[in-house]
């Protein structure tokens, strides 16, 4: 038996004794906790400058610029995220009880470095762009929700006795 089951036999634990003990005391739990939120809001922002630009016909510069910012955020907290998983778990990606957050944030990267390339290139039409950075906040969406649960996992697990 793992020492990640719980007593209750309802999953796996998401971190030993001494994985939590790594994560408390690692900076980068401080970077990814600083991050996420401001993604969040730039997120939030971009997706208000984008949804303007499909309403109206304007403001596709101001939603351009949103997105490239959305996506050098992502860049950023998966690169420490990276940093952060190898310190707590000893692996750079998919530890274990991150596996498929980690699967599902390659998603999220490969849509917006797709839109990245179209716009860098001047390979897509705008119309094509926006409906990748869309599709790419879809899935960001899903993988904030992913982060989300884990951390209330995280949480009542570390209320509960070992």
């Amino acid at each position: 038996m793992s020492n990640r089951n719980d007593t209750a036999g309802r999953g796996r634990r998401i971190y030993t004794p001494d994985e939590r003990i790594r994560r408390d005391a690692t900076v980068w739990t401080i970077v990814q906790g600083v991050l996420a939120p401001l993604q969040f809001l730039v997120f939030l922002i971009s997706l208000a400058l984008v949804l303007r630009y499909l309403w109206s016909g304007e403001g596709y510069g101001a939603a351009t610029a949103s997105i490239v910012v959305k996506t050098l955020f992502l860049y950023a907290i998966m690169i420490t995220g990276s940093i952060w998983e190898k310190v707590v778990f000893g692996r750079w990606l998919f530890a274990e009880p991150f596996f498929w957050e980690d699967v599902f944030s390659f998603v999220v990267i490969a849509l917006h470095t797709l839109y990245m390339w179209g716009l860098i290139a001047g390979a897509l039409p705008a119309d094509a762009l926006i409906a990748i950075a869309l599709a790419a906040y879809a899935a960001y969406l899903v993988n904030a929700g992913q982060f989300l649960w884990k951390l209330r996992l995280a949480r009542r697990e570390g209320e509960a006795p070992a």
